[in-house]
């Protein structure tokens, strides 16, 4: 097991770590026709924008409820209320999530006693889910805040039901981690129907986030999980989460409505991707189909392929605990070593990371420990890019944000084609370190290069047969011109 500390510095220095706030609302962007909105100063929502908006690339909805001096002392009903009626009348979506930040929570903003108020003074919001969670920046970080927004929709807008009410077997619920990506829960889904079962995922970022093109503008998500599914998820007959992020969300959906469920710490790999194919044939009480097979002998035969290149490779890995895991793990089982872990926020997880220490940490903290190790690899996002620089060692970008990449929404790491993809996308890396010799790393001897030098004789010779040559073409074809030709 590993040790966990955590860096007690008097700042962060490039941080590695995303608010709780962000998180939250990056879970509701999964909802189909959902306005986010986060309750604090127009700056909070600003930066959260920016970012998401520069790793996917797309047009993101994102609100605020625009606190102030005035209306953070005085209380937030005001500009909540407004808010409210604004993006119905504006946006028309079928719900509204909201996350506070820590602006509101210092405060101590009672935001659903504001909702409740709300909709009894204005009785047309009634056509409106609204939904909150409590998401301070100062507690947690961007998985946590995932986490409470995956919770809180299962709490607040799931029908509840009996434990032996009547459950449709082939429908499963899906709860991912914010650790994967679109391109992995559109993995997942295509994994669950060819078992002939109904996935719900919640979120559903592969709906609203994947980088399509809808046919007309909304001011909402683009897809995601339909609010009908929402409220109908306790009748599914089994709960799959990745992550142990998902737990509060998968132990909420089994008390309030009797589902039984799976928790899965990661996907990513040939054991963890076993797991979830055993249990999937399980579910659905079908054989594996012999398209999943053929992707398990790819994924065997790209390990066989790669192992000599990550064997005794030391790689630093900084990433949320989930994310730092799942890779962490694979590159173990790979033969990798992973000499430095630095990751956000408190996690079961964190012991169980396959390295003598993990630190919760900065990209300060990511860098020194990397340069004492002399690591072969730095695995984190984007921000890791000076650190690769200074250092002079590679980089693989990996979780949020990567905002100097595009396709991060098809990125795929988890099952057997993903996995796959890991195995090759690291091991073209590891196979760039490779010193490539040439000529100059064999000089020759002093007696080498006599032996290879041409004998006076020789030499004289052919210089005599050059000096021929010129004055048979000269009298062919007249004097050669030995001045540059003006403006040449």
């Amino acid at each position: 097991m590993a040790h966990v500390s955590e860096s007690k510095k008097a700042c962060a220095v490039n941080p590695l770590k995303m608010s709780a706030p962000l998180g939250a609302s990056y879970a509701f962007m999964g909802l189909d026709s959902c306005m986010p909105m986060m309750h604090g100063s127009q700056g909070c929502t600003s930066f959260g924008l920016v970012l998401l908006v520069r790793h996917f690339k797309e047009a993101i909805p994102l609100q605020t409820t625009a606190m102030n001096e005035a209306t953070t002392v005085m209380g937030g009903y005001d500009n909540l209320e407004k808010a409210l009626l604004n993006i119905r009348q504006r946006a028309r979506p079928q719900m509204i999530a909201i996350c506070s930040t820590g602006l509101t929570e210092t405060k101590g903003d009672d935001v659903e006693a504001y909702i409740t108020l709300a909709r009894k003074k204005h009785p047309e919001i009634a056509d409106t889910e609204v939904v909150y969670v409590s998401t301070p920046d100062y507690v947690g970080a961007f998985e946590d805040g995932w986490s409470r927004a995956v919770e809180g929709v299962i709490r607040q807008v799931t029908t509840p039901c009996a434990a032996d009410a009547p459950k449709d077997a082939s429908r499963i619920a899906v709860l991912p981690g914010s650790h994967l990506s679109p391109g992995d829960v559109e993995e997942l889904r295509e994994l669950f129907e060819r078992f002939g079962l109904t996935p719900v995922m919640l979120p559903d970022v592969a709906g609203s986030l994947d980088g399509h093109i809808p046919d007309d503008w909304l001011g909402t998500t683009l897809g995601g999980t339909p609010l009908e599914a929402i409220r109908t998820l306790g009748r599914c007959g089994h709960a799959v989460a990745i992550g142990a992020q998902m737990k509060p969300a998968a132990e909420r959906l089994r008390q309030q409505c009797g589902v039984p469920c799976t928790l899965f710490d990661r996907l990513t790999g040939l054991a963890a991707s076993d797991a979830l194919v055993m249990l999937l044939a399980k579910l659905s009480g079908r054989p594996v189909p012999e398209r999943v097979k053929r992707q398990r002998s790819q994924l065997v035969d790209a390990m066989l392929d790669g192992h000599f290149h990550f064997g005794h490779k030391k790689v630093a890995i900084g990433a949320e605990p989930d994310l730092l895991y799942a890779v962490g793990s694979f590159l173990a089982e790979m033969g990798a070593e992973v000499s430095v872990a630095i990751t956000t926020t408190q996690s079961a997880l964190n012991a169980q990371v396959p390295a003598n220490e993990v630190v919760i940490g900065d990209l300060e903290d990511f860098e020194q420990l990397a340069r004492a190790a002399d690591v072969d690899l730095l695995i984190t996002h984007s921000h890791g890019r000076q650190a690769a620089e200074r250092l002079g060692k590679p980089l693989f970008r990996l979780g949020i944000p990567k905002f100097d990449r595009i396709g991060n929404a098809h990125s795929c790491h988890i099952g057997y084609r993903g996995t796959r993809n890991l195995v090759y996308e690291l091991g073209n890396l590891f196979i760039d370190l490779i010193p490539h010799h040439g000529p100059q790393d064999w000089p020759l001897q002093p007696a080498a290069l006599d032996a290879a030098r041409p004998p006076e004789a020789i030499t004289v010779a052919v210089d005599a047969l050059v000096r021929r040559q010129k004055a048979e073409r000269a009298a062919a074809h007249g004097p050669v011109p030995t001045t540059t030709p003006e403006g040449a």
